[in-house]
């Protein structure tokens, strides 16, 4: 490869633990690093395993292997990328360097990271690296590892109070830095063959270019303890394992090629396990309504006729499965699980999860998954309100969201449609009715019904509750108060789920029979005053429904895609006429090939590209840029809507970028609202995947 490859690739752990890096093997974020590990999963994300700097030494001549950038970019040294001959990410990540008599190979693999039985849960942060050599001549391997011991989100720099302290073993090596009020993480490198020489240095300036181009700081000193050294004859191999703790029991450091080659086979293992669950859960993916489930048995399943064959569809259904896995993550405050909202450096969000729930699991059929996260963000309900972000130890969570309730109510309809587990419903129906009575009564953000037309409504200078949420110098960049077109869909489709709901309850119920009667009625009428009142968000001029009525009474007439999900509902309140005409005008004037923009491109607000520092990145967040994940709301309303003409939307692009840009076997998190539509944010975002995976299960061979 004679350029710089600057694609990137992922591999996680199932604890938030990660590593991550580029085609070319050039570090160009301050999240790249091969061992980025979750000390307090998913959280306290601290960068210790950088990379290993590697030259190979045959018939006297030295080729320097790695590629890094210095000098504000102006430099790169060494070019190991001009000796790189191919690369690839299945089963893992697979570099192949080579020259007219020789060949290096080197994989990683990051193995799951939790481990139970019936009395134990133990966490494992590691990775393995294997090399192995081919050539003519015996050759010298040299590998530098270069080390850190800093927050993910953060770079670190020599300083005389950061030493690193290494104690050397039989082919391993302990590590932990040493500051004078904090002593930093144990860890350890062990190696199957080798001699070991130390030899302390730091490489100062490391550049990362993507930082620069986001505003951010972009220079870094990584710290190197020594070298290794391997002779290798044709055909050897040497594995290498980086590893959280160190080891009581000197046998865990044994390693050698099955090792790694059990590694690769258990996560084959793990992946073909989640293929089996998800083929055997047929068409439930769909959840009815909107996304109505096309009840395909396995043989039945037909790949999409943008696809070639049925190898391309199930490669493309495998990728996308362990793109979906990759945000799934245990959450040791909560003990239970949760779903990062992006790589490299979200964390978890609820209002995420539960818009990503149906893709990741319900599509998928991992139900007893569902489940445990509804049950999860279920007990963190106050006031009526879901949490935005979920607690580190011993924190609160962050309750700044006015839909993360109702998506709940939304997506655990959505499981109960697909499992009939009606005594969850019972479980959960003390916090339905939390989250009924506070948006009723009223709750934070002045969140209340409005007793005259029974939309939910909300005032709260200064802050943003939608999922249009940029806040910048204290001001909301997208004003939403009052009555947002999406809220009150989901308002609307929230009712009508209770009404059902309580119909279901008092059919078997003895002694409640009479008060869920009595309930149910009252959330059928307020339901239906709800629908009526959506006719207020209708604009006869522009053939679109208003964005939002302000508390003023004003209508926002900006044309954005929370109109498309609020035709995309199980529960929709709109009629079809209008429904079209809604649909016809997001069609021309939002859709992309790679999702929804934000804003209307004819809006005087509108921003089409979305990049420099984070004050320009943020202004541009929602108001233009395109959000993939809305492709689902597209595609559901259409098929509602226009049940028998095919969705005017080219899944190509979107596919080729899964297969071959940004991050490989993943989605962006946004792409710019202009053309080329270049993909930027953060390299996989899980409501981006989940609704890929979603569309790709209900839409069948009706691509």
């Amino acid at each position: 490869m004679n350029y710089l490859d600057r694609r990137e690739w992922l591999l996680t752990n199932g604890l938030g633990s990660f590593a991550s890096g580029t085609v070319c093997d050039a570090r160009t974020r301050t999240y790249h690093g091969w061992l980025i590990a979750a000390l307090d999963p998913p959280r306290r994300r601290t960068l210790l395993f950088s990379h290993l700097d590697t030259s190979l030494e045959v018939s006297g001549k030295i080729w320097a292997l790695s590629t890094n950038f210095w000098n504000g970019g102006k430099t790169i040294d060494p070019v190991g990328y001009q000796f790189l001959r191919s690369f690839e990410t299945d089963p893992v990540p697979q570099w192949v360097w080579g020259h007219q008599q020789w060949q290096l190979t080197r994989q990683l693999v990051m193995p799951y990271g939790l481990v139970e039985d019936e009395q134990t849960r133990q966490f494992h942060h590691r990775i393995l690296i294997q090399y192995s050599y081919q050539g003519s001549d015996v050759a010298t391997l040299r590998l530098r590892p270069l080390i850190a011991d800093r927050d993910f989100h953060h770079q670190q720099f020599e300083q005389e109070n950061l030493q690193f302290s290494q104690l050397v073993g039989h082919q391993c090596l302990y590590l932990q830095a040493m500051r004078p009020s904090q002593v930093g993480t144990p860890w350890q490198l062990g190696w199957s063959a080798g001699e070991y020489q130390p030899d302390e240095l730091w490489y100062r300036n490391y550049y990362y270019p993507e930082e620069n181009q986001r505003g951010l700081g972009d220079r870094e000193d990584l710290y190197s303890p020594g070298y290794l050294t391997i002779s290798l004859e044709p055909g050897a191999t040497v594995t290498l394992e980086a590893r959280v703790g160190c080891p009581q029991d000197t046998a865990e450091l044994q390693l050698n090629a099955q090792v790694f080659e059990a590694a690769v086979q258990g996560e084959q293992d793990r992946q073909n396990q989640l293929v089996a669950i998800a083929r055997g859960a047929g068409g439930a993916g769909g959840a009815g309504g909107a996304g109505g489930a096309e009840g395909a048995g396995d043989d039945e399943i037909r790949y999409p006729s943008v696809m070639r064959s049925h190898q391309e569809w199930e490669t493309i259904w495998r990728q996308l499965l362990k793109a979906g896995d990759q945000f799934i993550a245990w959450c040791a405050s909560i003990s239970s699980p949760t779903v990062m909202a992006g790589y490299p450096w979200f964390n978890d969000w609820g209002r995420d999860t539960l818009i990503a729930l149906p893709g990741l699991t319900l599509a998928t059929g991992r139900f007893s998954l569902a489940k445990g996260l509804l049950q999860t963000f279920g007990s963190y309900c106050r006031d009526g309100l879901i949490p935005n972000t979920f607690p580190d130890v011993e924190s609160e969570p962050i309750y700044n969201s006015i839909d993360a309730s109702l998506w709940w109510l939304e997506t655990l309809g959505l499981y109960l449609e697909i499992t009939q587990d009606w005594d969850f419903l019972i479980q959960q129906y003390p916090t339905v009715r939390k989250i009924y009575k506070a948006y009723t009564a009223g709750t934070r953000y002045n969140i209340q019904v409005d007793a005259v037309d029974g939309l939910l409504t909300w005032e709260a200078p200064d802050v943003a509750i939608t999922w249009m949420d940029v806040v910048l110098d204290g001001q909301p960049i997208t004003p939403r108060q009052g009555k947002a077109i999406e809220i009150n869909a989901l308002w609307y489709s929230a009712l009508c789920w209770i009404a059902k709901w309580t119909e279901k309850m008092a059919t078997g119920a003895v002694k409640d029979r009479v008060r869920l009667l009595h309930q149910n009625q009252h959330y059928l009428k307020q339901a239906q005053q709800v629908k009526t009142s959506l006719q207020k968000f209708w604009n006869p001029e522009q053939k679109y429904f208003y964005d939002t009525i302000e508390p003023d009474d004003h209508r926002n007439t900006q044309i954005r895609p929370n109109a498309v999900v609020a035709l995309s509902l199980y529960h929709c309140g709109f009629e079809s006429n209008q429904g079209r005409q809604v649909l016809q005008v997001a069609r021309d004037r939002l859709l992309t090939p790679y999702g929804l923009r934000s804003l209307d491109p004819a809006d005087p607000e509108y921003i089409g590209y979305y990049g420099g520092d984070r004050w320009h990145r943020d202004s541009a967040y929602h108001q233009g840029t395109v959000w993939s994940w809305l492709i689902g709301s597209f595609s559901r309303a259409w098929k509602r809507f226009y049940p028998t003409e095919p969705l005017p939307f080219d899944w190509k692009p979107l596919l080729d970028h899964l297969q071959h840009q940004a991050c490989l076997g993943s989605i962006s998190e946004i792409f710019d609202g202009d053309k080329p539509h270049l993909p930027q944010g953060a390299i996989a975002q899980a409501w981006s995947v989940a609704e890929l995976i979603r569309c790709f299960r209900e839409q069948g061979n009706k691509w």
